[in-house]
């Protein structure tokens, strides 16, 4: 079994990892991942374990996740990188800042904070739990199982790009909904109370977010003393998506 992170890279210049959410893979970044590359940066979008392209594995927490970045990191030579994390891509980008603070250079987490969330996807896993491919269903019956559950379309279509032919006659999940099911516990998880990355931070957040509150400014500064936190305007928690301008504009002047 492969466990090498499945990537898509663009670009060329200095390494930067993109790190999709939760039930996400590394083709919800094409776009902005596009215009990175154009800006002088290597873009390497990364599928995280149990998602996307990348192996399957029971074993689904932070640090995990995190060693999977630094084994990537070595595999590819890369000794420096930045990196930006969505929502639990950004917990993943937190927890590898702090436990390896000599691989990142500069972290930018989208609309995400370090405290611990309670489970929140009941809608989302009940609709994926709901669908049975042994009945062999096609990608029409697929999304009207989920419309019964999930009823934002965004949110539907998103979803719906996991579904693939595993074979010509069969469809499936990308993702290892086995895994999830197991510890739905696992994706709030916070930091620990010591952990400290001392390097440059941005944290962006959606207007139309409730993810990060005024009261997590200071853990985060607690865990990230050089924290700048910005707002992204007319954006949700998906904000690189609902305002893709202004997130891709306050990332790239960071970086730069």
């Amino acid at each position: 079994m492969n466990n090498l992170l499945y990537a898509k890279i663009e670009g060329s210049g200095k390494p930067l990892l993109v790190l999709h959410g939760f039930l996400g893979m590394s083709d919800n970044w094409k776009t902005l991942g596009a215009k990175y590359a154009e800006s002088g940066f290597a873009a390497h979008l990364l599928d995280l374990r149990n998602h996307g392209r990348s192996f399957h594995s029971d074993t689904f927490n932070y640090q995990a996740m995190a060693d999977d970045i630094v084994a990537y990191c070595k595999a590819n030579n890369l000794d420096k990188v930045d990196v930006i994390g969505h929502s639990m891509g950004g917990k993943v980008a937190m927890f590898l800042a702090v436990k390896y603070p000599e691989l990142v250079d500069k972290l930018i987490v989208a609309d995400i904070s370090p405290k611990y969330y309670t489970p929140h996807h009941q809608d989302v896993m009940a609709a994926l739990n709901a669908v049975d491919f042994s009945t062999n269903p096609s990608r029409n019956d697929v999304q009207e199982t989920i419309e019964k559950h999930v009823t934002e379309p965004g949110v539907v279509q998103f979803l719906m790009k996991n579904v693939y032919r595993i074979t010509p006659q069969q469809l499936g999940f990308r993702f290892n909904l086995d895994a999830f099911n197991n510890d739905e516990e696992a994706i709030g998880e916070a930091l620990k109370e010591s952990d400290v990355f001392n390097g440059s931070v941005l944290l962006l957040r959606g207007s139309n977010s409730n993810y990060i509150t005024e009261e997590d400014t200071e853990l985060i500064r607690k865990h990230f003393p050089k924290a700048v936190i910005q707002t992204v305007s007319n954006a949700g928690h998906w904000l690189h998506a609902d305002n893709p301008t202004e997130f891709f504009d306050k990332s790239i002047d960071f970086l730069k």
